[in-house]
């Protein structure tokens, strides 16, 4: 695989704070080798395709746990890509933000072998929490399958979020990173969802372009990060304070997509034969 290996991305991966084995894994399975491949192909995606632009990073912990919470859309996980590699390319020591594989990942054998030695792990709380006492860096879209379905109208909204990252920030007392994913909905604007055809192939739904392919254009994005929530607690509070709390989190990712809203959409013109610009 060395064939590929970029120098600047060899020596960033030889600083993660990850404990790799003689052998080049952790106890997870994350892989040296695989990271070094993965993020010099990565590279001219996030440097030259998509041209994030990157706020706040110091926002996130250099050391220690953390939890990335943002938005979700664009088709597929283009933002978490992205998100991995603005980690891994912006933050000094790079780190790598992991994320919890959606379960139809874990059903696909190549997927979920590269998932895993990428240093995601399936979707279950166990894993997410065992993550976070490790120290580690972790990565949580709580709108799931329902954001990344949004269609391009609907790019500037948030669907419901689920709750449990919340109890699983206050049960490992881990700090949450609010962030704001901008243009997702840009590279990949959705018009249809087929969703018949995408449970024939083991997937939620395929999404559907102008142009038929789900493949992303290179468009401009940009993540935005905002200053750390700390919320006080055991993870065992009743569901309507955890809705609150959960509310609060949504409602400064709404900020968040708001302030950059205005730069956004003057590198990015909206598409006016798919629908513009949602409210």
């Amino acid at each position: 695989m060395g064939i590929f290996i970029d120098d600047d991305v060899k020596a960033r991966v030889a600083r993660l704070q990850v404990p790799f084995n003689a052998h080049g894994y952790d106890k997870y399975g994350t892989s040296r080798n695989h990271l070094e491949l993965f993020f010099s192909l990565l590279a001219p995606l996030y440097r030259s395709y998509f041209k994030v632009d990157v706020s706040g990073s110091q926002f996130v912990p250099v050391t220690g746990r953390g939890m990335l919470v943002g938005n979700h859309s664009g088709g597929y996980a283009i933002d978490g890509l992205m998100t991995v590699a603005a980690a891994f390319f912006e933050l000094e020591p790079p780190r790598l933000a992991q994320g919890m594989a959606e379960k139809f990942l874990s059903a696909l054998p190549v997927s979920s072998s590269w998932s895993q030695k990428l240093g995601h792990l399936p979707g279950l709380p166990e894993n997410a929490e065992r993550l976070l006492r490790d120290d580690r860096l972790l990565m949580v879209f709580p709108e799931g399958a329902r954001g990344t379905a949004k269609l391009y109208k609907d790019r500037w909204s948030l669907v419901n979020f689920g709750t449990g990252f919340v109890r699983l920030a206050l049960k490992t007392k881990t700090p949450i990173i609010p962030m704001a994913f901008i243009g997702g909905g840009d590279v990949l604007p959705t018009v249809k969802n087929m969703y018949g055809l995408g449970r024939m192939v083991g997937v939620p739904y395929i999404p559907l372009t102008p142009w038929g392919l789900a493949l992303p254009i290179p468009r401009p994005c940009s993540i935005h990060f905002g200053p750390p929530l700390i919320f006080d607690g055991t993870g065992t509070e009743d569901d309507e304070t955890i809705e609150g709390l959960v509310a609060e989190v949504k409602a400064t990712i709404a900020s968040l997509m708001a302030e950059a809203r205005p730069a956004h959409e003057r590198r990015v013109r909206p598409l006016p034969f798919i629908g513009g610009s949602a409210a």
